[in-house]
C-alpha cells in the first residue's frame, strides 16, 4: 500500500511539474496555438462544428494555466457537489466573456490578459494556504474570486481565437462549438486529476503534502506572470 500511495503522489507531483513545463513551451509558441490548428484556423470557411469542438477540447487538455487553476479550486474541495458548484462558476464565467469577447471583436493583449491568468492561479494557491486571513486578517468570498477569474480565463480564451481573424460567415455555431469542446476537454482532465485525488486523500499525506502542493502552484503562476510580462514589455 506504500509503495502504491508513493507511486501516487509521484504521478500528481509529476502531472503539476508537467503542466509547469509545457508552460514554457506553449508560452513561446503564440500562446498555445500549435501549427496545425493555426493553419486551419486561418483557411477555415463556414461552419465546421466537430473541428471546433476538437480544437476547444484540445486547448483545454493542453491548456496549462486553465488547468492549474482548476487543481487550485478543487484541491480542499471534497463533496461533489462544491466541486460542481465551483467548476460551475469557473465555466459560467469563462463562457461568459469567451462567447461575448470573440462576438463583439472586443480585443484584449494576449500578454496581459495571461498575466491575470497566472495571477489567478497564485491567488487559489495562496488562498488555499489561509494567506488573506493570515496576512490581511479576511476572507475574501471564494466563489465571487473563482467566478471573477472565470471571467478573465475566458478573456484569455477570446484573445487566442480573435489573433486568427475568423470570418462571419458561420462564426457564432463555430465558436458555440468551440465553448462546447473546451468543455468537454476539461471534464475529461477534471475526472482524471479527480480519480488521482481522491485516492490521496485516503491518506494522512494528503494533508502532509498540501502546503508544497499549493505552494509549487504559487510558484507555476509567478512563472506564468513573469513570461507574460516579459513578452509584454519585449513585444
Amino acid at each position: 500500500m506504500s509503495q502504491i500511495l508513493a507511486n501516487t503522489l509521484k504521478m500528481l507531483m509529476g502531472l503539476l511539474l508537467a503542466i509547469l513545463g509545457l508552460s514554457v513551451s506553449f508560452t513561446l509558441s503564440a500562446h498555445g496555438v500549435d501549427e496545425s490548428t493555426k493553419q486551419f484556423l486561418i483557411l477555415n470557411e463556414g461552419i465546421s462544428i466537430l473541428p471546433f469542438i476538437y480544437i476547444g477540447a484540445k486547448h483545454m487538455v493542453t491548456g496549462y494555466d486553465h488547468l492549474l487553476f482548476l487543481v487550485g479550486v478543487i484541491f480542499f474541495l471534497f463533496r461533489g457537489k462544491d466541486v460542481l458548484l465551483y467548476v460551475s462558476l469557473f465555466t459560467l464565467g469563462h463562457s461568459i466573456t469567451l462567447l461575448f469577447g470573440v462576438l463583439n471583436d472586443i480585443e484584449v493583449n494576449p500578454y496581459l490578459i495571461d498575466a491575470i491568468i497566472g495571477f489567478s492561479i497564485v491567488y487559489k494557491g495562496f488562498d488555499n494556504l489561509g494567506g488573506f486571513k493570515r496576512v490581511f486578517g479576511f476572507q475574501p468570498n471564494t466563489k465571487v474570486a473563482v467566478m471573477i477569474f472565470g471571467l478573465f480565463h475566458g478573456f484569455g480564451l477570446a484573445t487566442k481565437i480573435q489573433e486568427f481573424k475568423l470570418p462571419q460567415d458561420g462564426l457564432v455555431p463555430n465558436i458555440l462549438a468551440f465553448n462546447l469542446g473546451v468543455e468537454i476537454g476539461q471534464f475529461l482532465v477534471l475526472g482524471a486529476v479527480l480519480i488521482l485525488m481522491s485516492f490521496w486523500r485516503r491518506h494522512r499525506s494528503y494533508f502532509q503534502f498540501s502546503t508544497a502542493t499549493n505552494t509549487l502552484l504559487m510558484s507555476g503562476g509567478l512563472m506564468l506572470v513573469g513570461f507574460q510580462l516579459t513578452g509584454y514589455f519585449t513585444s
